[in-house]
Parts: C-alpha cells; structure tokens; sequence
C-alpha cells in the first residue's frame, strides 16, 4: 500500500473514531466524565487462582486489545498490566442495548468489566460478561503489526503505544524497577543511608565530562546539572554519615551511542573506613544478590553470550591487563617518551602532551577492553586520570581504583577515597590548568569540598555504578534506549 493510501485510511479511521465520540457524547454517556472504575482483581490473580475463583463475580478493568465474532456473542482480548484475560461478551447477558454498544468498541478502548469467571469448552480462562462499561475512547488506532515495525525511532519516541503492544518492553522495565528496588534494599540492610544531594550546582565536579550550563534568573549566576553526585557525598562522610548512597539522575553533555544518553542513572555510594578493596567485594555481593533476587540465576545470557554473575570476579591491574592482550609492559616504560613509542607501536593514537599515566590509559581503552567479557575488575589506574583516588603506596605514579568491566563495557567505578586536602588541592590545580588549556571536560576548583576535607575525612571507600548499563545487562537489551522510558531524542520537526 503506498504512503498516500495509507494516509488516506488512518484519515478515515480518525474521523469515524472521532464520530463515535461525538454520538456517545451526545446520548449523555460520554466516557471521559467517568472519573473511577472499582477493580476487584487483575487479570493475572484470576488465571492463577482460577480453581478457587470459578464462578466468582469480579470487576476487571483494561484495554481492549482484540475483538473476534459478532453475532450474538463475541470474545475480546481484554489487557491490564499484568496480563490479558478473555471477555465472552453475549446478547443474552448484557441485553440488546448495551450489545450494540460494544459492537462499536475499538481495538484499544479501555473498559471496565463485571462477569463471571468460567472456562471455555477449548479450556480457557475467561470471564462472562454482565456489565461492561466504556472508560476512555482510544481515537488513535494501535499498530496492526508493531512487531514488524522497523523503525526503532518511534518506538522510542511513542513509548506509550511500545508498552501496550510490545509485552518484552513492559517486562524489560518491570525489571527495572525490581532492580532497583533489590539494589536499595541490599544496601539498607547493610546500614546504608539514602540521601538527596543537587542537582543543580554552581561548579561541576566529581567526574571528567562536559556540563550542561543553565541559569539561575533570581540569584543571577549560571548553574550547571550536576555530572556527578560525588563530591556532595563525601562532604556527609566529613559529616558523620559513614554510609551514604544516593541513585539518581546525571547529566552530561556528550556524544551518544548504543552506550551513552545525555542523561542517566547512577548509584553512588560512600563508606567510611574500608578501601577498594571492600567496594570490590561490595561490588560482586551486590550485582550477583540482584541477579539472583531479579532473575533467579547468576548465569545469564547477553546478546548470546554466557555470562557468569558468580563471585569472586576477575582481577587484574592495568598495567598486566595490557601486558596479557599486547604484550607490551608498561612496567618497564619509565617515561613519557617510551610510553608514546609503544602506544606508536599498537597503532593508538596519542599526542605530545599526554603523559605516560595518559597513555597506559588511552592503550586499555583501545587495546584490552575488547576483550573483557566476563565481570572482570580493572584496578590501579594512572594519577592523572584518577584525580580524585587515593595514590598507592608502594607506587604514587598508581592510584588504589578499579573499574569493573562486563561485555566489554565499564559498569562500574570505584576508589580508595583522595582524603588529603593538600594533595587533593594540587590535583584540583593541574585540573584547572586543562580546562584553561581548552580541556572542557577537566574539573573546576572546588574550594569548599577542600575546605571539607580539612576538617578530616576519615578512609573511605566509594563507588558508583551505571544503572541503565546494569539493566541492560540484567535484561539482555541492546542498547540503553532500549532501558530508558524516554530516552533523549532530537525533536522530529
């Protein structure tokens, strides 16, 4: 069917949609003045407890999804978010008045139902209507074949008719919650405290991105959202909170990819008086518990590869996760020079200005983390990159941070906690002189969060995880649209 036709039908089928309405409106029965529909149960209570239910009067509610036969007796597929359940809808019950009524329902109506519970002679469970009554008029037709539908852009941007039709995606974000819920009830019981930190601040700080930058009209200055929760968390453990986490929202004002949305859910979360050495057990505890409590296994499948959630995890510095995939040792390489020679030699691109720290850097990215399928812990990462972590001991060149990388990608992030206001302040500096440099996404001056540190923060250990890249983990989904309601899209007019 060409565009033009298919115009012309979903004209048609607006204005007798519309015309329906209209007729309903003016015979005083108008759906949209019904302000509430009492519910006895939902769709999926009734089909699980069918034996100690048949026969029982119910009150459902839902949206009309199919409608098959209309003689003196019809069946519709009625959907609620739980599941769809069988209407058997007939003359002799309802009455002629209210029969003919039905007859002019739409696919996608949404009706509140009184009936009967029974099964059919072919055995499914259904439900006889007595009553039935219009609730909402759907004047949009749903997609016949969403399905096959190839345009993944308006599913994202229509994510309401995604959710009706497409079952996975309801499911996908049912789990999403669960997710999270399992997440915040891991680390209460743990005597973890949840808090609110701003969103909107007049520095961005705690992590190396590039800001979205607003105005505060009354105070008169610029604001940014926040890229991070960071540096507000770690005031509370100065404070005497010990443990604290926060989950919520970040934005950032970079690219975007199947990996990347401008804005994003985090969790991060502080502990005082243990390292990252305890955020690295914390961490396998909390992803495998999720699993287990969201998915009944820590052995799953992404995008068809096995994974294993089961503790303990790989482990595995920097520095020897280079050496194993490319056989070049940067414990060997002392200065800037040799490291450019070897990054050189693998093909990665770098520039005078980068340091070695840099360099060991920008070789993982490009030359190991391709290979980090299974959960994998990536620790002891270069100072220069690292400008809020605590520096290794035997090695100050090294800081005391890993990320963990699963299906090659960074889930999460964490540290031995920077608690030395004068080495902080230094670092703070040489941020500064990148972002003056043109570097938009080095750190500002913080000087309260140092003046914080000069009260005394005890050893801490800190982390956050990526939740959406969690979820799409946990779900199997392809892409972080995929996991996010309303993903950031660009405006189609």
């Amino acid at each position: 069917m060409s565009e033009h036709l298919q115009e012309m039908e979903l004209n048609e089928i607006l204005r007798v949609r519309r015309e329906k309405l209209k007729e309903l409106q003016e015979s005083g029965k108008d759906p949209f003045k019904i302000v509430k529909f009492d519910r006895t149960h939902n769709n999926q209570q009734i089909i699980d407890n069918f034996e100690n239910m048949e026969g029982s009067i119910v009150s459902v509610a839902g949206r009309l999804m199919s409608k098959r036969g209309m003689g003196k007796a019809s069946f519709c597929d009625l959907q609620d978010r739980y599941g769809k359940i069988q209407l058997y809808i007939r003359v002799n019950e309802v009455g002629e008045e209210t029969y003919n009524q039905v007859k002019k329902f739409d696919i996608g109506d949404i009706v509140g139902v009184k009936g009967e519970v029974f099964k059919t002679h072919k055995g499914e469970i259904s439900i006889k209507v007595l009553e039935i009554t219009l609730l909402s008029k759907s004047l949009q037709p749903l997609p016949e074949k969403w399905h096959g539908l190839k345009d993944m852009d308006l599913r994202y941007r229509q994510r309401y008719v995604d959710l009706i039709v497409n079952p996975e995606v309801k499911d996908t974000f049912i789990k999403r919650s669960k997710i999270i819920k399992s997440i915040r009830e891991f680390l209460d019981a743990r005597g973890y405290i949840e808090v609110d930190t701003p969103i909107l601040n007049t520095i961005p700080g705690g992590a190396a991105a590039r800001p979205f930058i607003t105005h505060h009209n009354t105070l008169d200055i610029d604001m940014y959202l926040r890229i991070a929760t960071e540096l507000h968390l770690k005031r509370l453990i100065v404070g005497g909170l010990e443990k604290v986490y926060e989950m919520g929202r970040i934005f950032r004002n970079e690219g975007m990819s199947i990996k990347h949305n401008p804005e994003f859910t985090t969790i991060e979360l502080y502990e005082a008086y243990t390292d990252y050495k305890g955020m690295m057990e914390l961490t396998e505890q909390l992803i495998s518990t999720v699993a287990k409590e969201v998915l009944g296994t820590t052995k799953i499948t992404y995008q068809g590869e096995e994974i294993d959630l089961t503790p303990p995890w790989n482990k595995m510095t920097m520095i020897e996760s280079i050496k194993r995939f490319t056989n070049v040792d940067f414990a060997t390489i002392t200065t800037d020079e040799e490291a450019r020679v070897a990054a050189k030699s693998l093909k990665v691109h770098v520039e005078d200005k980068h340091t070695r720290g840099e360099i060991i850097n920008l070789v993982f990215e490009e030359c190991v983390e391709e290979y980090l399928v299974q959960p994998t812990f990536i620790m002891d990462y270069p100072v220069e990159v690292s400008p809020l972590a605590k520096r290794k001991p035997d090695a100050p060149e090294l800081t005391e941070r890993f990320e963990l990388f699963i299906t090659r990608r960074e889930m999460a992030n964490a540290f031995s906690e920077l608690n030395d206001p004068i080495d902080q302040k230094e670092r703070f500096i040489k941020q500064v002189e990148a972002r003056e440099a043109g570097d938009e996404e080095a750190n500002m001056m913080d000087d309260d969060f140092i003046n914080a540190l000069e009260y005394g923060m005890p050893p801490t250990g800190g982390l956050g995880i990526g939740i959406d890249r969690l979820v799409m983990l946990l779900t199997d989904s392809y892409s972080i649209r995929d996991v996010l309601l309303f993903p950031t899209m660009k405006p189609k007019d």
